[in-house]
């Protein structure tokens, strides 16, 4: 679900938790959520803020700055750029965790290629 604060625009608040399948192998002792599982939910974030159905075609940009840990609430904020790309920035707290942009076309079909 997406809040709207004022001056900042849409963001989603999500918590990956220590139980995570991804955390069990990525680096044991001191795990950090991975890139890819933070990618899942920018793009389910994108998917919800879309309301069409879509499928994603390229991603131009993406940085990942600092570590999530696990239980952190990840702040998930999105800027449409166009037609067809939307730029986030990921936060937890004042921490700039990742940015960056994704493109996606329009499906009409509701079937897309991505899973």
């Amino acid at each position: 679900m997406f809040t709207t604060r004022s001056g900042v625009g849409p963001e989603r608040i999500v918590t990956i938790g220590a139980d995570h399948p991804s955390l069990a192998g990525h680096f044991p002792g001191h795990p950090v959520v991975p890139g890819v599982v933070m990618l899942g939910e920018i793009m389910n974030a994108i998917r919800e803020m879309a309301k069409e159905h879509i499928e994603f075609v390229g991603m131009p940009s993406a940085k990942f700055m600092s570590p999530l840990n696990p239980g952190e609430p990840l702040t998930i904020r999105l800027n449409q750029q166009g037609d067809d790309a939307m730029e986030f920035s990921c936060t937890t707290g004042s921490r700039l965790i990742a940015s960056g942009c994704l493109r996606y076309r329009i499906v009409a079909d509701g079937s897309t290629g991505d899973s």
